[in-house]
């Protein structure tokens, strides 16, 4: 972990999963037993506690809440005599209301319902709603999603989402790994500068979580500006260029002519599934040789010959096995971004603003709990950071969600394998 001290608001709250059954008024009375419970979740879950916890901590007063009226903890730590206030996860930031009654509203989010229209259906007003769903984005992406540190994804995909900010056009620089997204931020420029700005906050999430991490591969479109940002962020990373994009260019072209284009697809999609870098090259000279006697279009022939200037960016992916050779997670996720932005006809306020929105997107889209029918797949998992870490805080996902986000997500404590799902 980074040993740099955040000021951000919530650094110092520490969110405590109240297990389903436990009579929180009366354990929070009980200072016996309330320590009891909270060291059995620094022992359980010492990700969501600062580091130097383990040093020992001393109880530092109570605090009523004049909305909830509801009594929590504060503690004080012996190491640096820091104090944090302790949230139990069925009430919400700030105490703006209980976990329950807010968690409907902003799962319709993550399909843009607009905020009047919660409002109308589910009660407040729509600048309330507004901001629950803002304050989703404060966290730490990387920290929030992914609790064990050494779990980082190794594997990541990267794209410019287009959007429109006050008129303008902007780009939204995305960052995947394992069906989640972990970074999403505002860029005004699609150069190089502009964007290694943009996917530098992804980098400084992931190094306060692993000061090591460096990813193996990084898939991406080709876009040279992409790649030098990463590149200059990450100097080891080995560049994957998207096969499906090369695929699309070619078919662009073509599409027109039914059956040069079914043609085509066959023998492109069987370069694809070459075993091993040498036969993916092999299959590209057959390709090329025989598109040279098929009299094709000028624009068809040249992509299919500069597939050869391309064959190495390709087959860099046969030395990481696991490594992402087409850009299909990304596309998946940049759409959930593409119809909620359009839902809400793109951004309109500060930069700031936007920034935090299309971070509550990413949270919302990492932990949505899947459709029923996801949920009784062989898998069995009930959202993208479950499938992510293997287990999940609660059943309930804006819980889970606040309890994963103690302290922004930048709990110090190492964590701990879960062997279960808790309640």
């Amino acid at each position: 972990m980074s040993e740099d001290v955040s000021t951000v608001p919530g650094d110092k709250t520490i969110c405590l999963p109240i297990g389903d059954g436990v009579e929180y008024d009366t354990l929070v009375q009980d200072r016996k037993a309330f320590r009891q419970y909270l060291d059995q979740q620094i022992a359980q879950h010492p990700e969501l506690f600062p580091a130097e916890m383990e040093a020992g901590y001393c109880f530092h007063g109570f605090r009523t809440s004049a909305k909830l009226g509801l009594v929590s903890r504060r503690i004080r730590l012996v190491a640096n005599g820091e104090a944090y206030q302790l949230r139990p996860d069925f009430v919400m930031p700030y105490m703006i209301g209980n976990t329950e009654d807010v968690e409907k509203g902003l799962y319709l989010r993550q399909f843009g319902v607009p905020f009047d229209a919660i409002a109308h259906v589910l009660g407040k007003d729509a600048m309330y709603w507004y901001r629950a769903s803002q304050s989703l984005g404060r966290p730490s992406i990387v920290g929030t999603t992914i609790k064990d540190g050494e779990a980082i994804p190794p594997h990541l995909l990267s794209d410019e989402k287009h959007t429109w900010w006050q008129g303008e056009r902007v780009y939204v620089a995305t960052t995947v790994g394992e069906g989640c997204i972990l970074g999403a931020q505002l860029s005004v420029g699609a150069g190089s500068e502009a964007l290694q700005e943009a996917y530098r906050v992804f980098a400084q999430e992931a190094r306060e979580l692993d000061s090591h991490y460096s990813p193996q591969t990084l898939n991406t479109d080709g876009w040279e500006a992409t790649q030098n940002a990463w590149r200059g962020l990450f100097a080891g990373v080995n560049l994957i260029l998207c096969f499906l994009h090369s695929v699309l260019a070619i078919g662009q072209r073509c599409r027109l002519q039914g059956e040069l284009w079914q043609s085509l697809q066959d023998k492109l999609w069987n370069i694809y599934h070459a075993p091993d870098a040498a036969e993916f090259i092999e299959r590209l000279r057959h390709l090329q040789a025989w598109a040279i006697g098929q009299n094709l279009p000028e624009s068809v022939m040249t992509k299919i010959l500069n597939l050869s200037v391309k064959a190495s960016h390709f087959t860099l992916a046969y030395q990481f096995p696991e490594a992402h050779r087409t850009s299909n997670m990304l596309d998946r996720l940049m759409n959930y971004q593409d119809r909620v932005l359009f839902a809400m006809q793109y951004f309109h306020g500060y930069q700031d603003s936007a920034n935090l929105t299309l971070r509550a997107m990413a949270m919302l889209w990492n932990f949505h709990p899947y459709g029923r029918r996801s949920q009784s797949n062989a898998t069995d998992t009930v959202s993208p950071f479950e499938e992510l870490n293997g287990f999940y805080y609660h059943h309930n996902w804006l819980r889970n969600f606040l309890t994963a986000s103690s302290i922004n997500g930048r709990g110090g404590g190492k964590f701990r394998k879960h062997t279960i799902s808790q309640n």
